[in-house]
This record gives structure tokens, C-alpha cells and sequence, in this order.
């Protein structure tokens, strides 16, 4: 759903993650302008990043009358303090001082729910599986700064994006090799999420793992291998222990898709976003995340059916947010 916008006014779009955020107006015709990214590091505050993003839109920045943004965060209530980043803000305070008539808040996996219908053949990689059924759940996943979880029920009145916490499920090893990840994690971590593993981080600490620290409490940060210098070595085959450490990453990753699978019937598909997957390209689709995700016991059968779809689109969050920012509007239009 599309609304076009008096030709006077522009709104901002803003994904939000704990690394980078995304920047893009938006004039409601359904054809987003250049998006720019900027490190979060960078700026002390989401306010402070958005004006200096409008301040180098010119004219166009000074149109802007309103603002929707996904963030990788729960949203409830009106203050919302992000768990991977030390960003927090009041959405009321956040409007006033940017003058807007509106600034709507999504949780980021909310927004990117909604993209989900308009991707077409070319933005998606299938991983196994067969056709989606029509009109059943689908569930989405992605593992970036953090890990996040999200799904789209179709309704009568149109698709429902549905918010939830699901990376922070406790992680549940299911081989004497994932028994010793979650020992060497939780000496560290007194719960350990199924985000503690399957995320940037994540990969950083199962490569110091499988290269023998004894226990992740006494790791200092320098003891860590960058997450993307472990994929990159892992893409160029140079480096044994990080090819194990992303098929390892790939396994649990499967294991989580099978879960969410199986507790919301989604028979629609599962979808991988995130920033970590999609540069995996047929590296993924060659490791253990499918075997694993079918690997259920009396429900594999269930399973094998089910697609699962690396979401390609570099800014599908970008119109995912679009369109539950328009979406919105009408309802309450």
C-alpha cells in the first residue's frame, strides 16, 4: 500500500541497527531516493544523526513534516533504550524537537515483515524447501548486530507484522559439540540467548571457541577475531578454523529456523535477513543451516517442505518501513 503525499512534503525512513543506520526520504509514490548509512558510533544521539542526515538533504530535508523508524529494539511505551547500541529517546520528546506532525516507531523486524510480500524472485536466494503456501504465516530471521525475530500472518484486512523478542529464546545445544559452546558461553553470560551466538559477536566468540579458549570470561577483546575477517576468510577457504566456525554459525542458525518454524506453523516460509547471511551467497546454501533446520525428529517431515529464502535486497527494510509507515497513516486516516 502506497500513499502519495502532498508534492510539498517528504518523510524520513530510518532502519536503525546497533552498527549502522539508514537514511532515506520517502515522497509516498513507492520509489525510495538514495539511501546513506552512517555509523552509529559516530553520533551521540538518533536525533543528532537524523539532523545531520537532513542537513546535507537541503531543501529537501527542510520539507520533511514527518518520520517513521524500524529499530533493533523492543517498542512498547515511549521510551525506548536500544539493547546493542547506547542509544535512548522519548518518541513524544523525539517529534517535539524535530518539529514533525508525526514520528512513528516500528521494531525493525516489524518493518522488514512488511517488505516481505513486494520481494520479487530476483531479491530472494532459496535455501531447500519447495513452494510456500499460500496465505500461511511466514517467519522471518537475521542475524546482524544482534539477532532478530519477526513475522507475517495474512489477514482479511491485509498482511500483520508481528513484533517479538525472539533472539533472546534460550539457546538449547542439541550435540556434545553445542553442550561445550554453551559451557565456554555461559561462564560468561549467565543466560545464554540463542542472540548470544547468532550474531556479529557471536561468530567472534564460537571462532575463539573452536580455537581453544578455554572459557569466554577470560577473553579480553583483543582476544577476538572481527566477525567480518572470520566470513571473509571463510569465504576464501584460507582458514580452517573459521570455515568451521560459519558452518557451526550456519548449523545453529538452521536449528533457531526450524524452531520459529515449527512454533509459528510457518509453512509460508522462512526468510534470513540481517547483515551477516546474505554475503555468505552459495557458501550458505552449501553448510549445514538447511540439514539442520529439517533435523526435528517426528516434525522433520514438516519441515522439508517449507522454503527458506536469504532476502538479497540491500534496503528491503527500507520499504518494509514504507509501507507500514503508509499503512498506518490510512488506519488512522
Amino acid at each position: 500500500m502506497s500513499i502519495k503525499l502532498p508534492d510539498a512534503t517528504l518523510r524520513l525512513l530510518a532502519d536503525v541497527g546497533g552498527t549502522n543506520v539508514r537514511f532515506v526520504l520517502d515522497d509516498g509514490s513507492g520509489c525510495l531516493g538514495e539511501v546513506s548509512v552512517l555509523a552509529t558510533r559516530d553520533y551521540p544521539t538518533l536525533l543528532g544523526a537524523i539532523r545531520h542526515y537532513l542537513a546535507g538533504q537541503g531543501e529537501a530535508g527542510r520539507r520533511v513534516r514527518s518520520g517513521a523508524i524500524g529499530i533493533a529494539n523492543p517498542v512498547w511505551g515511549d521510551e525506548i533504550r536500544m539493547t546493542n547500541h547506547d542509544w535512548g529517546f522519548s518518541i513524544k520528546a523525539m517529534r517535539a524537537e524535530l518539529g514533525w506532525d508525526s514520528f512513528q516507531v516500528f521494531n525493525d523486524f516489524v518493518a522488514l515483515a512488511h517488505a516481505l510480500p513486494g520481494l520479487t524472485d530476483q531479491d530472494l536466494l532459496q535455501v531447500g524447501g519447495q513452494q510456500r503456501e499460500a496465505g500461511a504465516p511466514r517467519v522471518l530471521l537475521g542475524p546482524g548486530t544482534g539477532l532478530g525475530v519477526g513475522s507475517l500472518i495474512d489477514a482479511r484486512e491485509g498482511p500483520v507484522a508481528v513484533a517479538g523478542e525472539g533472539g533472546h529464546v534460550s539457546f538449547a545445544p542439541t550435540t556434545q559439540e553445542e553442550v561445550r559452546l554453551w559451557a565456554f558461553m555461559v561462564s560468561r553470560f549467565p543466560h545464554v540467548s540463542c542472540e548470544r551466538l547468532l550474531c556479529g559477536s557471536g561468530l567472534s566468540y564460537i571462532h575463539a571457541f573452536l580455537s581453544g579458549q578455554p572459557q569466554a570470561s577470560t577473553l579480553s577483546p583483543a582476544d577476538l577475531l572481527d566477525p567480518q575477517d572470520i566470513t571473509t576468510a571463510a569465504l576464501a577457504g584460507s582458514d580452517r578454523v573459521c570455515c568451521q566456525t560459519v558452518d557451526l554459525f550456519c548449523g545453529l542458525l538452521g536449528s533457531a529456523a526450524g524452531n520459529m518454524a515449527l512454533a509459528l506453523g510457518a509453512r509460508g516460509g522462512i526468510y534470513i535477513g540481517g547483515g551477516i547471511i546474505p554475503r555468505l551467497g552459495e557458501r550458505f546454501v552449501t553448510s549445514p543451516f538447511r540439514a539442520r533446520l529439517e533435523s526435528k525428529g517426528r516434525m522433520s517431515a514438516y519441515l522439508q517442505g517449507i522454503p527458506a529464502y536469504v532476502i538479497l535486497s540491500p534496503y528491503a527494510a527500507l520499504t518494509g518501513l514504507s509501507a507500514a509507515h503508509a499503512r498506518v497513516s490510512a488506519q488512522s486516516g
